[in-house]
C-alpha cells in the first residue's frame, strides 16, 4: 500500500487532518503543562501536584468502578474517566510516544476514513479497553494514557493493509506484522515486570480498532478500496 508524501515545502501540520492535530495538541499541551507545573514555573506550590491530582480524578481506577457497581450509582463525572484517561500520561516520554503514534497513524486513518471516523476509532477503542481493564483485572494501578486509543488506530491501519492484501492477492498475514511485533515486545516486558494490565488494554484497543473499522470506514469495503487504489 502506498501513501504519497506531501511536498517538502508544506508544513507538516498542514498535511495532517485537523482532528489529528487537535488530539495531538491536547495530549502534548497537557503534558507540557504538567512539566511546567512540576518545575514550579506555573501553578506555584499547587502545580507540583497537578499530575497526581489529574491521575486521581480523570483516569480509570478499579476501586471507583467497584464503588459504582456496588452502589448502583453512576455519576457522570466518574463515567467521564473512560473518556478522559487517554489524555493523562505518567511522564513526558509516555505522552511523547502516544503523540507520535497519533500523528503518524492518525494521518493515514484520518485521510482514508475521515476525521469523525478517526475520533470514533480512537475513543471507542479506548473506552472498550477501559471496560475490559476493570472487568478482568483487580488492580490498584490506574489505567492512564492514550496507548489503547493509539492501538485502536493501529487496528484501523491494519484493516487498511488487510484490505489492500485482499485486493492485490498478497499474503493477508503480512497486514498484521506491525501488531505482532509490538505485541511480542509488550509480552516480554509484561512478563519481566509482571504487569499485564497495559498489555490487556492495548491489545483490546487494537482488536476494537480493527473491528470498528468495518463500520466507520466510509462506504464500507467498496469506497475504501477505491480510495486506497488512488493513493
Amino acid at each position: 500500500m502506498r501513501f504519497d508524501m506531501q511536498p517538502a515545502n508544506n508544513s507538516v501540520f498542514n498535511a495532517l487532518p485537523p482532528a489529528v492535530v487537535a488530539l495531538a495538541v491536547v495530549i502534548g499541551g497537557l503534558e507540557i503543562m504538567f512539566q511546567l507545573a512540576a518545575e514550579g514555573i506555573i501553578g506555584g506550590q499547587d502545580g507540583i501536584g497537578w499530575r497526581i491530582s489529574a491521575i486521581e480524578n480523570y483516569t480509570i481506577v478499579d476501586s471507583v468502578v467497584e464503588w459504582m457497581l456496588a452502589n448502583g450509582i453512576y455519576p457522570a463525572d466518574q463515567l467521564a474517566r473512560f473518556v478522559t484517561y487517554p489524555l493523562i500520561h505518567g511522564s513526558f516520554v509516555h505522552a511523547a510516544f502516544v503523540v507520535v503514534f497519533v500523528l503518524a497513524l492518525g494521518k493515514m486513518v484520518g485521510e482514508a476514513f475521515g476525521q469523525v471516523a478517526f475520533f470514533a476509532v480512537f475513543w471507542i477503542s479506548a473506552i472498550v479497553a477501559g471496560i475490559v481493564y476493570v472487568s478482568f483485572l483487580n488492580t490498584r494501578v490506574p489505567l492512564l494514557g492514550g496507548y489503547p486509543g493509539a492501538y485502536g488506530l493501529i487496528g484501523a491501519f491494519t484493516y487498511m493493509r488487510w484490505l489492500m492484501a485482499r485486493m492485490t492477492g498478497e499474503g493477508q498475514h503480512q497486514a498484521f506484522s506491525l501488531i505482532a511485533m509490538l505485541a511480542a515486545i509488550q509480552i516480554i516486558f509484561a512478563v519481566i515486570y509482571r504487569d499485564y494490565g497495559n498489555l490487556l488494554a492495548d491489545l483490546t484497543g487494537f482488536t476494537v480498532g480493527f473491528l470498528v473499522s468495518f463500520i466507520v470506514s466510509p462506504g464500507g469495503w467498496t469506497r475504501l478500496l477505491a480510495k486506497l487504489r488512488q493513493r
